[in-house]
């Protein structure tokens, strides 16, 4: 489903990011028809951006975000009309678990990072279990992506696409156990992806 406002946010975005902080995507073959569940570290603001610039202008992509910036003025107005999804951090939020298992059985992306918020290289941080639990109910693959900790003014920001996966699990639906491990072996997916970065 195509959106206006997002694709006139991305042309904005696109524009800065082109000139202020060029990025160099790989891996993109691997992103799957339909619906998908991609999932990314998180290191600066600007993340989310460089995986929207990667994708390109004809893949349009849901992303979570909390909730904080949905309430501030215009700005919130223009994320809720692109397509964003706020969420409510530290609770169980199911309106927006909701709208986005929605999107993702309408065979739409959807992009979510796992740690919840911003982690600094070198830092320990903690997988949650949101897109374990997203892509198992609704039978979408999980896809790791790495992006560059690494960020200078006006040098490319190497973002990598890993492989597409379906995340297993015993029974008829994962345990909290499973979901945890789900969740961890994501990230440890994503981390592994950062071995094939160069930094140069």
């Amino acid at each position: 489903m195509y959106n206006r406002w997002y694709a006139v946010l991305q042309a904005f975005i696109w524009v800065f990011m082109k000139i202020f902080h060029p990025w160099q995507a790989t891996g993109l073959e691997n992103l799957p028809e339909g619906g998908v569940m991609m999932c990314g570290n998180h290191t600066t603001i600007g993340d989310p951006f460089y995986v929207v610039c990667s994708l390109g202008f004809k893949k349009q992509t849901h992303i979570m975000a909390k909730n904080e910036l949905m309430e501030i003025p215009v700005l919130g107005w223009l994320l809720k009309k692109s397509g964003i999804i706020g969420v409510r951090r530290g609770e169980a939020d199911v309106k927006a678990i909701k709208e986005c298992m929605k999107h993702l059985k309408d065979g739409r992306r959807l992009l979510l990072f796992p740690e919840g918020t911003r982690v600094r290289e070198g830092e320990e941080s903690h997988a949650h279990t949101g897109a374990a639990m997203l892509a198992t109910r609704t039978g979408v693959p999980l896809l790791p992506i790495y992006i560059q900790p690494e960020k200078k003014l006006f040098r490319k920001v190497k973002v990598v696409f890993g492989e597409p996966y379906y995340p297993r699990f015993e029974g008829r639906k994962p345990t909290p156990e499973e979901y945890q491990k789900i969740a961890d072996d994501l990230m440890d997916r994503i981390r592994a992806l950062g071995g094939t970065v160069s930094c140069k």
